[in-house]
């Protein structure tokens, strides 16, 4: 990217993790599950025209990446001695899961702000772990201020979307990923908050590699796309139906100071876009894709011109996808 906040050096060194630290991390998210699987699928590689390889963080025991950073946050907090009684976050359902797991895990109550018409299918999951759901706002910026009001008010602690001990885990599946996958060329990865893409960052740094990482965002979400062209915080409107993942208003500075000087560059897909790529997964690999799920395959179909030849990484995110919907994205042939 061509802008750089004058803090991004700063902010790179302080929160991505180094090699060891995500080899720490692993030991404690492989005490929930072991690595996601990766494969080189032969008919995505025949609509790419490149050996595409997916990592199926579809896979996890919550169906998405985020348990990751939940089980080191609370790791962090354990160690630390700050497990605190109770915790609050927000989310658009996968941290949430996440969140709630971990708490779960360490006997800590677990309340959850969710925006009013949230997935229920992902509602359910949460209340599943043991979580206390709140439905506030039209979209997930009021349900996180409403939670960190929450948390203020109760004295509980305040989960962030983005932070460095939620880098540490998120880092260890795109660890495993350049691990299994040496040979990778570029990887394609959706930014929601921004953990994902800047773990991706940190995975590379940490392993040497010389890999591009392009960033997709939403057409329908673009403050992260917008924010990464001005080199400042630029707030955008979100009006995606299928990509709820990548549903963010606001872009985290921090995550933007990461993403700045390390991103390739960003793609943009629509959510006719995604619907495409989540029609095309599941008839490829038959694995359920959410909308954040397929972003990065419906982008790298967007470049595909220009990937020929080279080895392609995909990241499938999640599978958290309400049934009725999914249904009807399959329906539309």
């Amino acid at each position: 990217m061509s802008a750089v906040l004058d803090q991004a050096p700063a902010l790179e060194n302080s929160m991505l993790p180094s090699l060891r630290e995500i080899e720490d991390a692993a030991r404690v998210v492989y005490r929930e599950f072991q690595a996601t699987p990766q494969y080189r699928w032969g008919l995505s590689s025949q609509r790419l025209g490149a050996d595409c390889w997916i990592k199926h963080e579809n896979h996890t025991p919550v169906g998405a990446f985020k348990l990751r950073g939940g089980l080191t946050y609370f790791e962090a907090l354990l160690r630390r001695g700050e497990l605190p009684a109770q915790v609050v976050s927000a989310t658009r359902g996968n941290h949430g899961q996440s969140i709630g797991w971990a708490a779960r895990a360490h006997g800590v109550a677990c309340t959850i702000v969710v925006p009013h018409g949230n997935s229920t299918e992902k509602n359910a999951a949460m209340r599943a772990l043991g979580v206390t759901l709140i439905e506030h706002g039209d979209d997930f910026q009021a349900s996180r201020e409403f939670a960190m009001a929450l948390a203020a008010e109760r004295g509980a602690h305040m989960v962030p979307s983005f932070h460095a001990d939620l880098l540490h885990g998120v880092s260890t599946y795109w660890w495993e990923f350049m691990l299994a996958v040496p040979q990778l060329d570029v990887v394609y990865v959706p930014i929601g908050q921004g953990s994902g893409a800047c773990s991706a960052i940190a995975a590379k740094l940490a392993l040497g590699r010389k890999l591009r990482i392009v960033g997709v965002v939403s057409t329908h979400a673009t403050t992260y796309a917008d924010s990464l062209a001005a080199g400042r915080v630029v707030e955008a409107p979100v009006t995606t139906q299928l990509a709820d993942g990548m549903a963010c208003r606001v872009a985290d500075a921090e995550a933007l100071a990461i993403l700045l000087p390390q991103l390739d560059h960003v793609v943009k897909v629509t959510d006719d876009e995604v619907a495409q790529a989540m029609r095309a997964l599941y008839a490829d690999t038959h694995n359920v894709a959410e909308g954040a799920g397929a972003a990065s395959f419906a982008a790298a179909m967007q470049e595909r011109d220009r990937l020929k030849g080279q080895a392609v990484g995909i990241a499938l995110t999640g599978g958290n996808v309400d049934t009725t919907t999914v249904a009807k994205v399959l329906a539309a042939v």
